[in-house]
C-alpha cells in the first residue's frame, strides 16, 4: 500500500503506556454484552469478559516502543486520515456532517465507554464514546492465526471498525440494537451478521475511493484485504476453536460472505450498495 505521503490524522489517542490494574467490567450490563460479542468474533471464550467483576484501575507506566511499532502507529494514522477524507466527502455529498472517530492504541487491556477489554479480544468499536480500540499486536495474530499478512489487511481492520462508526452516525447501530432486544437469539444473531457484513462493505467503499483519488493500492493489496475478511469469518473461527461450524450462532458472517460484501463495496464505491438488511442473499 502506498501510504508514506498520506496525511496523518490528529485523532489518535495513544494509551500504550497505560496499564490497567485489577480486573472487571466497569458498569457491566450492555458493556459486558457488547465486548463479549467482540470476543466471540475473534474466537475468544466470552467468559473471559463476562466472568470479570469489579472495576479496573489505570496506572501509567513508561513503555519503550520499538521503531517498528512507531512506524505501524504512523501507518494507522495515515489510514485513519484516509477514512476521514473519504467518509467526510461522502457525507458532505449527502448533506450530512461527518464526525470523525478517535483511534485508541493500547497495550494489553483498555477501559472504554463499553467496558473493560483485553487485547485477546481483538479490535473493536465502542458507540458509547465513538472510538476505535486497537492493540497493534493483533496484527501478528492476523498474519499468523488468520493467514492474512500485509499492510492492506491491517488497513482493512481499521476501515471495518470505521464502518461501524459510520453505522452509528447513520442510526443503523441503534436500530439493530433495538431490534435485537425484541428478538430471540437466532434472529438477533442474524441481524448482527447483516450489520457486520455492511461494515465490511463500507470498508470496501473506503478502499475504492482511497485508490480512485490517491492511488494507494499496489499489486496484491486487494487480495490481502480479502484474505483478512476470509480469515475472520465465523465459519473459519468456529472450525479453529470448536472443530465444528454452527451457522445459527454466527454473528459476523461466513468467510465467503465477508469477502463478497467487501468486494462489492470496493467495486462500486457506493454506500447505497451496502444495504445488507434488504439483501435477499448474503
Amino acid at each position: 500500500m502506498r501510504w508514506e505521503r498520506g496525511r496523518r490524522s490528529s485523532n489518535i489517542e495513544d494509551r500504550r503506556g497505560m496499564r490497567i490494574g485489577g480486573r472487571g467490567l466497569a458498569g457491566g450490563g450492555i458493556g459486558a454484552i457488547v465486548l463479549a460479542l467482540v470476543a466471540m468474533y475473534f474466537g475468544v471464550d466470552p467468559s473471559v469478559v463476562l466472568n470479570q467483576v469489579g472495576g479496573p484501575a489505570a496506572t501509567e507506566q513508561q513503555v519503550a516502543q520499538s521503531p517498528e511499532e512507531e512506524r505501524l502507529k504512523e501507518f494507522m494514522s495515515v489510514v485513519l486520515a484516509d477514512t476521514e477524507d473519504v467518509w467526510g466527502t461522502l457525507f458532505q455529498q449527502s448533506g450530512q456532517p461527518y464526525r470523525q472517530p478517535t483511534l485508541v492504541l493500547f497495550s494489553g487491556a483498555v477501559q472504554s465507554a463499553c467496558g473493560f477489554a483485553e487485547a485477546a479480544m481483538g479490535p473493536f468499536y465502542c458507540p458509547g464514546d465513538q472510538k476505535l480500540y486497537l492493540d497493534m499486536s493483533f496484527f501478528d495474530d492476523l498474519a499468523q492465526r488468520h493467514d492474512a499478512p500485509g499492510d492492506f489487511a491491517q488497513a482493512y481492520v481499521v476501515a471495518h471498525e470505521v464502518g461501524h462508526h459510520v453505522q452509528t452516525l447513520l442510526g443503523v447501530s441503534q436500530q439493530v440494537h433495538a431490534a435485537r432486544q425484541r428478538s430471540g437469539e437466532a434472529a438477533g444473531n442474524a441481524m448482527q451478521v447483516r450489520m457486520e457484513l455492511q461494515a465490511d462493505c463500507f470498508a470496501g467503499v473506503w478502499a475504492h475511493h482511497a485508490d480512485k483519488t490517491r492511488q494507494v493500492l499496489e499489486p496484491g493489496d486487494a487480495e490481502e484485504a480479502l484474505a483478512a475478511a476470509a480469515g475472520v469469518g465465523d465459519d473459519r473461527l468456529q472450525r479453529q476453536t470448536r472443530g465444528t461450524v454452527v451457522p445459527e450462532s454466527f454473528t459476523h458472517g461466513a468467510s465467503e460472505q465477508r469477502m463478497r460484501w467487501f468486494a462489492r463495496g470496493m467495486q462500486t464505491g457506493d454506500p447505497g450498495q451496502c444495504d445488507t438488511f434488504e439483501a435477499a442473499k448474503l
